[in-house]
């Protein structure tokens, strides 16, 4: 089967601008673009998901400012147009373009939270997808409530923006199970 070719930014964010005034062509939400231009499908996020993204976009405003958002399309050089759980970047970034459209740039930190997720096959591919797009730091919440930063040089000890998360620990998987609530995680 004959691949599609790859598609530049401004080809991805013109499909994703049709995508978007044709709500009735993408009936997932959400969804993303691959470098070819081919809507990807997400599952939506439990509840359970979407707590925990929310407790770390709280505790990401608190710690570096009210500029993290969520759920926000992102264009990156080598898959097309993704969407992570919660990014963040400075003040001045957030100025340069049409926040309609997707980010044509990768902010400096963006966070995959991995609770029932199929992002957890593929979460390699897209730590590397931020990271070379521009990112600074990746985090990534594991479904155990592991916290990971990632940079250019690999797999860190801390973050390089001192954020620590702390996380419920009922939210998370411990041996194939819920954990108990209340207990937290950093």
């Amino acid at each position: 089967m004959d691949r599609l070719p790859f598609l530049d930014r401004n080809a991805l964010i013109m499909m994703w601008q049709r995508l978007t005034v044709k709500p009735d062509v993408v009936q997932w939400y959400p969804y993303e673009l691959n470098e070819c231009g081919e809507i990807v499908a997400n599952a939506c996020p439990s509840a359970r998901r979407q707590i925990v993204l929310t407790d770390v976009y709280v505790q990401l405003n608190e710690r570096l400012g009210h500029l993290a958002a969520m759920s926000v399309a992102v264009t990156t050089l080598c898959f097309g147009i993704m969407v992570p759980d919660v990014v963040w970047m400075l003040p001045e970034k957030w100025e340069d373009f049409d926040r309609d459209d997707p980010v044509p740039f990768v902010p400096d930190l963006c966070v995959e939270v991995l609770l029932d997720s199929e992002r957890q096959q593929n979460i390699a591919h897209r730590v590397h997808a931020y990271l070379e797009g521009g990112a600074r730091e990746v985090i990534v919440v594991g479904p155990d409530g592991k916290v990971e930063f990632w940079g250019a040089e690999g797999l860190r000890q801390t973050s390089m923006f001192e954020v620590v998360l702390s996380l419920d620990s009922g939210y998370f998987e411990v041996d194939g199970a819920i954990a108990e609530p209340n207990g937290v995680r950093s």
